[in-house]
């Protein structure tokens, strides 16, 4: 495998890293010589995303992880430094949906989009935080965010409040860890071509693509390219930001 040096000898963790943009970025990471701990709950695609990786050369666990478990996190973080000593980059990406009108919405529909989006965020910062201040030597904490977290979207209060909170997250800590060296940044997607978009139906999808000014949808790289350079030493002094990656849907 090739080493383009950026993340050479890097520690990442990225949770749903087994599919969608996930996968991309565990993939990208990978060639840029970090060691990739893919969580994901996804036993089947998890093994076999680490398999595809290091086959090409690179350094790679899985760690089966439900975000939203306190208990899951710490065994993901205690399983990383055990493998890898260290832990550099943590990738909040983990997420899914339950899209309801407000008025049809159910309590399980809320609380489980809120559970994995917004709480599996805020456990994996806080596991990462403690193990990087605990390290001394800074870190780089990324989340996933969206545009609807910015400008919201009809049917999707759950996933709404889940990604605005992301981004209230991602300053917040960006301010309390600071002083540790650690940089915190959310990347905020457009409409990616991902599995859940190619089951659309195709007007939908053709209304995406006109309401962006690139006239398509993103890719996985796409958002993947992002997190590489907010990881990498290009961005050492962005913390706090929030990287719309949407080809112009807002602007």
């Amino acid at each position: 495998m090739k080493n383009f040096q950026k993340l050479t000898n890097k520690v990442a963790i990225i949770t749903g890293g087994a599919n969608g943009l996930g996968r991309a970025t565990s993939q990208l990471f990978a060639k840029h010589g970090a060691k990739i701990v893919v969580a994901d709950i996804n036993r089947t695609d998890g093994y076999k995303i680490t398999e595809e990786i290091s086959k090409n050369g690179g350094d790679v666990i899985f760690v089966e992880t439900d975000v939203s478990k306190p208990e899951k996190i710490d065994n993901l973080i205690s399983t990383t430094l055990a493998e890898f000593k260290k832990l550099d980059i943590m990738i909040n990406n983990a997420g899914i949906l339950a899209d309801a009108r407000l008025v049809n919405m159910t309590m399980e529909e809320w609380e489980r989009v809120i559970n994995i989006n917004l709480k599996g965020v805020f456990l994996g910062g806080q596991a990462a935080a403690k193990a990087m201040i605990e390290q001394g030597h800074g870190g780089v904490i990324l989340n996933t965010s969206s545009v609807v977290g910015l400008y919201g979207n009809f049917g999707q209060s759950n996933y709404v409040a889940s990604k605005a909170g992301v981004i209230g997250l991602t300053k917040t800590w960006a301010r309390e860890l600071g002083k540790y060296n650690i940089r915190v940044n959310a990347v905020a997607p457009g409409f990616i071509a991902t599995d859940i978009i190619n089951v659309m139906p195709q007007k939908i999808i053709d209304m995406m693509k006109a309401k962006t000014l690139l006239n398509r949808l993103g890719k996985p790289t796409d958002i993947a390219n992002a997190f590489l350079y907010l990881a990498s030493a290009e961005a050492d002094y962005i913390t706090g930001t929030v990287l719309q990656v949407d080809g112009g849907i807002v602007i």
